[in-house]
């Protein structure tokens, strides 16, 4: 059986309690037990750096539930990034920039909820200029290369703040996970 640790980074915000990302947290977990053991972190409730570590080493592939704030991850998940991965766990020091990543073997997964509505993306008229949801999320995926993690298709939920829809979220969760993880 394989493991996966499945983290939820959003931050709590009077605007923005993380209901929608929380169910996404659930649902993965849900659809993803009896077919591998799961372990967890939801980023807001605390966490100690070092079984953090730990849980990353376990894992063969890591799931990130997070909103898009401001084209990015939240700060208080950006600070949970910054401590977790630790040089000499993470990545090493002395081969070519990025290519010292410690994390090999690994897969990853962004879930991502977006203010931003579908349309936004994949239109050279529109605000990401044709960039498909993968181009958006760039940035973190140069990340997790850095320190030698390898990306899995990632999913994407759109207009969640003027337009939610949750059932069509979840039905298209479901689909992404069956289509990623096979179940």
């Amino acid at each position: 059986m394989k493991n996966i640790l499945v983290i939820n980074g959003h931050e709590y915000w009077p605007f923005a309690t993380g209901k929608l990302n929380k169910t996404l947290f659930e649902e993965m977990i849900s659809h993803l037990e009896g077919s591998y053991q799961i372990k967890t972190t939801v980023v807001q409730d605390g966490y100690d750096v070092k079984e953090e570590q730990e849980k990353f080493l376990w894992a063969d592939t890591i799931i990130f539930q997070t909103p898009i704030n401001w084209f990015s991850l939240p700060g208080a998940f950006k600070t949970y990034i910054d401590a977790v991965y630790e040089p000499g766990v993470f990545f090493g020091g002395d081969a070519v920039y990025g290519k010292n990543g410690m994390m090999n073997g690994r897969k990853y997964m962004f879930s991502t909820t977006w203010n931003a509505p579908e349309y936004a993306f994949n239109d050279q008229e529109q605000f990401f200029n044709g960039q498909h949801l993968e181009q958006a999320l760039d940035h973190l995926h140069n990340m997790n290369k850095y320190v030698g993690l390898e990306p899995l298709e990632s999913f994407g939920a759109h207009d969640v703040m003027h337009n939610p829809d949750i059932d069509k979220y979840l039905t298209e969760l479901r689909a992404h996970m069956k289509k990623v993880f096979n179940v």
